[in-house]
């Protein structure tokens, strides 16, 4: 979606397959990127390593620009309150559940799209009825258990604010599966089966477990007025 969004006009996406990972660093450029493309430019990161045993950097694609007749354009390193923008940092930042910082690193706010599913209804006899989520990309890094601010778009377009729990549900569940639920307010359509887009904006609070489900309750209610707070709704 966010290549979609900037314009990209075409997008190849290689396997990567044992041959492909053994190439050497110079053949992985007149054999691939030369043979298949014919680049024009080619723009790699400051710490862009490729080719067998990442032996390849940009002084080599420099070196075979000139041969090849292409140009080399490099990224330098971004830096956000003194953190170099990178995927690792990004993910250590989601895995603690940092989301606010993630987020600036990013430049956009962190999302996931899901299926609603049908859960065990108990967050209707409480007062918070729950869209049950089953994440479609199995590989998408889902962040660190606990309460989120959320922002979430339905299939028809309409978007709402919400909370969503990320967590094993240790009042009303003894079980180590994760599930991810979001509450959205105001809201009480049946959306099941419906894909939805969720983007995480504020983490309130690390999962808990509470001695019976009122406190459960009240606990929820502070977080709701939280969010509706955060959001200025």
């Amino acid at each position: 979606a966010l290549m979609e969004k900037s314009g990209v006009d075409h997008l190849v996406l290689v396997p990567f397959t044992a041959d492909f990972a053994s190439m050497e660093a110079e053949a992985y450029i007149s054999d691939f990127l030369v043979r298949f493309f014919h680049p024009h430019t080619v723009i790699i990161g400051h710490d862009h390593r490729f080719g067998k045993n990442r032996s390849g950097d940009f002084q080599l694609m420099k070196s075979c620009g000139n041969k090849y007749g292409f140009q080399v354009l490099e990224i330098p390193e971004y830096v956000i309150n003194n953190i170099g923008i990178s995927s690792t940092t990004i993910r250590k930042k989601l895995n603690s559940g940092d989301i606010a910082e993630a987020n600036e690193l990013l430049g956009y706010q962190y999302s996931f799209t899901g299926t609603v599913i049908k859960g065990n209804q108990m967050g209707r006899t409480i007062g918070f009825p729950t869209a049950n989520l089953a994440i479609d990309d199995i590989l998408k890094l889902i962040p660190y258990n606990g309460v989120y601010g959320v922002q979430v778009l339905l299939e028809n377009g309409e978007e709402h604010i919400g909370m969503m729990n990320i967590g094993v549900r240790p009042t009303v569940d003894d079980a180590t599966i994760t599930h991810i639920e979001v509450h959205l307010f105001d809201f009480a359509q049946e959306i099941y089966n419906q894909k939805i887009r969720v983007s995480l904006v504020v983490r309130v609070r690390d999962e808990q477990k509470f001695i019976h489900v009122e406190a459960l309750q009240n606990q929820l209610a502070q977080d709701e007025i939280f969010i509706r707070s955060f959001f200025s709704i």
